[in-house]
């Protein structure tokens, strides 16, 4: 009854083929062939229901497909969510239309080839129930479903489709209604069709059954109804009515039960009939023995009455409200104006200075400044024109700014020319327009350009001469050290700010009122102190703010909006003698997506990005899996601290600098066994630890489709990031340091630490640490065993 997962995230790549076609096996599916082009990354949910009606839903990367529903197996209907498809015979190539639902009947076999990534919904229904629910003749052949009635059941599968993972991962009670829906719309689908009867049943004789099935299904609460009382009822012979049931592959008593018995499980499920005994449901749709009638309810649906109905009366969790004004909506479809612009190549600035680096590291030293020429804002793109390139084993210096800069002006901008650049908006002018991968025009909710669909101000992107997919980016950060304040008056200082905002966890979760509010913290740092703490200057609470553009922003729900502080009630006396250990780190460090257009910034995924994770610091260093060519490494939200979770929304956002140097593995140059060789997702080692980072969709925009970018957000929960990041460990300990299965999931319980990474940033993290001491060369005193 529960819902199953598969990701191919749970094998390293060389045995993830073999994963994957096992698994499709299972969903009576077989992969031919896969894209050469494509990296085999794929997931399937999938259930059966009580009465057998088995449900998968399947993404993955451009294939071939057989459906072959053969042996005596049923009939499966196939429908395309996302993508495109052909459904393909030796002699025949149809186009299979998003939308459209296909039916492969048990004696015909067919291949669906998939030319593009794709979601599939596949139903399978059994021989059994066919033939007992079904009066309208089935296909003899492949058919694509067409009419008022087929559009209208394809709507209703797609509906489930697109909520798959909440409603039918929901316990039985959810899913019981669709399971006889989708009996229903099927019969009527079919017989609104103009499809074959089989050889021996003709058109008339199908009208004639589809007619003595109505009058049963009108008289099964008679206990004595018979043959020869339905046959008496239509005029028929009785010989001539048990001939009509051989040709549709059934008997007269068997599709009387499973009628039957099919009423029973609707009212054990059904809360308006609680007080009804079980032997009363029985004997309400004609049954006379209860024993019997457990006996044939079991063997029909696999599970007790008894224990049907307790299921059934077990009311699921009830989901939070959710406010997601973050992601891409339905409504705004991708447009040209969402993709990155080619524009003017953009300033490349580069400082010949080799400084001490020249010294201690092979390779040219670069320097590269944060400005409205380098930076991009809230969102990714392989479609960016790298603003410096690089060789293996460079250096570069790389400079960041918050997005929150804005928040005091005075602190963290004026003075500062790379900041004024990039935060410069009047009405007249504002430098760096887009800022999110919404629509340009801000015709979604009309927030300004970009929508704020991501947010982090990101320098970049580097290019790395050489690198191609499926190579390695060792991304090392030798140094990390606040932005200074530029300012006269607060020399010595740096600044950053918290903001407590409306995408927090905590946010309808307060105790004191207003229950919804959001509140901004400043922190000073003084960076002429050896202690390394960070104190609050003053905290404020969020007013309607007017941006340069005269929009109003009732909430912190676009980056960079100007604080006025004429507005604003400043409260100084906020966490007093409380000294935050500063512990500098990059929210966001990430390669190019693979997927075209504008990818929003905030969520993480396998090209890492917005991963927020404070070990991400000095004496760190970052693998990521090169998906475009040149690799397009970007660098930003900068954090001066941050707790595991980052729990109210933010971490103390403050401007940093970071000295790094690109190292690139070429993929055939990788040694089997290197900590990288099997690298799906972002992987940190420092001097005594790995981790691995586990989210709640390990590749968002592979798995959630086209709406990935808004789906993310409403789909993210702690047990699918732990999961995920679960199946990354076993999968580094056996890959990586040649464990069994058996031992790395002992060595995971009693020696790994997993901890919550974020909660707010749309894909979840988990992450895992693996001490590297676990695995010293020779432990004194081991017992080997006998002998």
């Amino acid at each position: 009854m529960h819902l199953l997962r598969f990701s191919t995230e749970a094998y390293p790549h060389n045995r993830r083929g073999a994963a994957w076609r096992d698994e499709l096996s299972i969903a009576r599916l077989h992969c031919e062939s896969l894209c050469a082009d494509h990296t085999l990354h794929g997931t399937i949910q999938s259930r059966t229901t009580p009465a057998g009606i088995e449900l998968a839903c399947i993404a993955s990367v451009p294939q071939t497909l057989s459906i072959a529903a053969g042996d005596g197996r049923g009939m499966m209907l196939l429908m395309l969510v996302e993508g495109s498809a052909i459904l393909a015979a030796p002699d025949l190539r149809e186009p299979l239309r998003t939308g459209q639902l296909a039916c492969v009947p048990q004696q015909d076999s067919r291949k669906l080839v998939l030319g593009t990534g794709f979601r599939l919904l596949t139903v399978h229904i059994g021989q059994a129930l066919l033939s007992t629910r079904i009066t309208a003749p089935l296909p003899g052949a492949a058919v694509v479903l067409s009419g008022d009635s087929a559009e209208l059941f394809a709507r209703m599968l797609q509906s489930m489709a697109l909520g798959f993972d909440t409603v039918v991962s929901a316990d039985g009670k959810a899913l019981q209604p669709f399971e006889n829906t989708i009996i229903s719309c099927l019969g009527a689908v079919l017989a609104d069709s103009r499809a074959t009867p089989p050889a021996d049943m003709t058109l008339s004789r199908s009208a004639i059954f589809s007619r003595v099935c109505s009058r049963i299904n009108a008289r099964l609460s008679e206990p004595d109804l018979s043959l020869a009382a339905i046959a008496a009822d239509e005029r028929l012979s009785a010989r001539y009515l048990q001939k009509l049931f051989e040709k549709s592959g059934s008997s007269f008593s068997s599709y009387l039960r499973t009628s039957r018995l099919d009423r029973c499980r609707a009212d054990l499920a059904n809360a308006q009939y609680d007080k009804l005994s079980i032997a009363d449901i029985c004997y309400r749709w004609g049954f006379n023995d209860p024993s019997y009638f457990s006996h044939a309810f079991r063997e029909q649906f696999g599970i007790s009455p008894r224990a049907y109905r307790d299921q059934m009366a077990i009311a699921p969790a009830p989901r939070p409200p959710q406010k997601v004004s973050r992601g891409l909506p339905a409504h705004a479809q991708l447009t040209p104006a969402m993709r990155a612009a080619p524009a003017e190549q953009p300033a490349v600035v580069s400082i010949a200075k080799a400084r001490s680096y020249a010294a201690r590291h092979e390779g040219q030293h670069h320097w590269l400044q944060a400005t409205d020429q380098t930076v991009h804002w809230g969102y990714l793109s392989h479609e960016l024109q790298p603003v410096l390139e690089v060789r293996s084993g460079d250096t570069v210096t790389i400079e960041t700014l918050t997005q929150h800069a804005s928040d005091d002006r005075e602190r963290m901008i004026d003075g500062d020319p790379g900041a004024e650049s990039v935060f410069h908006w009047t009405a007249e002018q504002k430098n760096v327009n887009r800022r999110g991968a919404g629509p340009i025009d801000a015709s979604v909710y009309g927030r300004g350009a970009g929508e704020g669909f991501g947010v982090h101000i990101c320098t970049g992107p580097v290019a790395v001469r050489g690198a191609m997919p499926g190579d390695v980016l060792e991304v090392r950060i030798l140094d990390v050290r606040p932005r200074p304040c530029a300012n006269p008056r607060f020399a010595g200082k740096a600044f950053g700010s918290n903001a407590s905002t409306w995408w927090g966890f905590h946010y309808r979760d307060m105790l004191t009122e207003p229950r919804e509010r959001e509140v901004v913290t400043v922190f000073e740092i003084d960076c002429e102190r050896a202690d390394g703490c960070a104190r609050a200057v003053y905290s404020f609470r969020w007013t309607p703010q007017r941006d340069p553009f005269g929009v109003l922003h009732p909430t912190i729900d676009y980056p960079g909006v100007p604080v006025d502080h004429a507005t604003i009630t400043k409260n100084y006396d906020v966490l007093r003698d409380v000294a935050i250990p500063v512990r500098p780190h990059f929210g966001v460090i990430a390669v190019a997506p693979a997927q075209d257009g504008l990818i929003d910034s905030i969520p993480p995924s396998s090209f890492a990005g917005n991963l927020d994770n404070w070990r991400v610091t000095r004496g760190a260093t970052v693998y990521l899996r090169v998906a475009v060519p040149g690799a397009l490494l970007s660098i930003g939200d900068p954090h001066a601290s941050q707790g595991d979770s980052e729990l109210c929304g933010t971490a103390i956002e403050c401007s940093l600098t970071g000295d790094f140097q690109l190292v690139l593995h070429k993929s055939t140059m990788i040694e089997r066994g290197a900590p990288f060789a099997d690298l799906s997702y972002p992987l940190v080692e420092t001097a005594d630890e790995w981790i691995l980072h586990g989210f709640s969709s390990p590749n968002h925009l592979t798995e959630l489709g086209k709406m990935a970018q808004s789906d993310i957000y409403l789909k993210s929960t702690l047990d699918d990031a732990m999961r995920d990041a679960f199946r990354k460990t076993r999968r580094f300990l056996m890959t990586v340091k040649g464990l069994t299965e058996d031992e790395a999931v002992t060595l995971i319980s009693v020696a790994v630490d997993f901890g919550v990474t974020q909660v707010v940033n749309g894909n979840w993290g988990i992450h895992a640490i693996i001490k590297k001491s676990l695995f010293a060369a020779s432990l004194p005193g081991r017992d080997h065993g006998p002998g």
